[in-house]
């Protein structure tokens, strides 16, 4: 395949202006996943659990995997695996070395289940492909609600909690003795982290949710330490990951995640930049002289 053909396949723009009016939905959906992948982003740094985000999302391709076999509904499906993974290292994963090793265990069974799942299933192999690798350009007006209904649940959710979330993510030991219920948190965050994992995976598939997930936040963690900064720009740079990525799937032949990850790559390689200038500069200014 000559670097015309290859480029042709990425970058391809033909009647792209009759195309585009057919992906409003995805659009919208993007955009929401977005907002949620940003705002939850936010506490999976800040908590630690960008391991966990990888390990959920093995048990929730498998979930879809087994959907799609049977005939149901793959988002259920889907759902379903990333509440049961996420509950299940709320409940045993309590200390970070155990959660770790939890993960691990995890994983492999996972991936392994939604391979086996994928192999009974005799349909389209565009399904199948389309678990591990995401598509959203074919959205439409049910799939959206759905997807909207359950976003607006989470966010709701989050905010009821954000205040002693943010207590105890920041210094859990401290909240506990101040009396935040710390354990219940952290089933009730792993339960809500669940839910945005299965549907990111929507997006950008299995493989690849970390991109939504995890590269947002840590981009915006790189220029601020302002909270509420850091909560904004991490959601500018998931929604801007994932309808950019939408619309320059639009315009090529592959799915959509490989345009996903590296405009959330390359967002995450700016602000490092920037973090790295700012270093830089501030140790090469000269100190004032000090008089005796």
């Amino acid at each position: 395949m000559s670097f015309e053909e290859i480029f042709r396949a990425i970058f391809t723009f033909d009647n792209y202006g009759e195309l585009l009016p057919l992906v409003q939905n995805s659009i919208w959906a993007g955009a929401v996943l977005g907002l949620l992948g940003g705002l939850i982003g936010t506490f999976v740094m800040m908590r630690d659990l960008a391991f966990a985000v990888h390990g959920i999302a093995e048990l929730s391709f498998a979930g879809a995997a087994f959907a799609l076999l049977i005939g149901a509904n793959v988002v259920f499906g889907s759902l379903v695996g990333s509440v049961i993974a996420a509950l299940l290292l709320g409940l045993m994963g309590i200390r970070a070395r155990d959660r770790n090793s939890i993960i691990g265990v995890i994983m492999p069974f996972g991936l392994g289940l939604g391979i086996l799942f994928l192999a009974l299933y005799q349909g389209r192999a565009a399904n199948k492909f389309g678990l591990l690798t995401g598509q959203i350009v074919s959205v439409d007006q049910v799939q959206l609600t759905l997807l909207a209904g359950c976003a607006v649940v989470v966010m709701v959710a989050l905010a009821a909690i954000w205040r002693p979330l943010t207590f105890a993510s920041v210094d859990a030991e401290l909240a506990e003795a101040r009396g935040v219920p710390v354990r219940g948190l952290s089933l009730v965050f792993m339960f809500l982290l669940g839910v945005a994992v299965a549907l990111s995976i929507q997006v950008v598939g299995a493989l690849l949710v970390l991109a939504l997930l995890i590269t947002p936040a840590a981009a915006a963690l790189k220029v601020t330490s302002s909270p509420r900064l850091v909560v904004l720009l991490s959601v500018v740079f998931a929604c801007t990951s994932v309808v950019g990525g939408i619309l320059l799937a639009l315009g090529g032949r592959i799915p959509i995640s490989p345009y996903v990850t590296t405009i959330s790559f390359l967002i995450y390689l700016v602000c490092r930049l920037i973090a790295w200038r700012r270093s830089r500069s501030s140790s090469v200014t000269p100190r004032a002289p000090q008089h005796a």
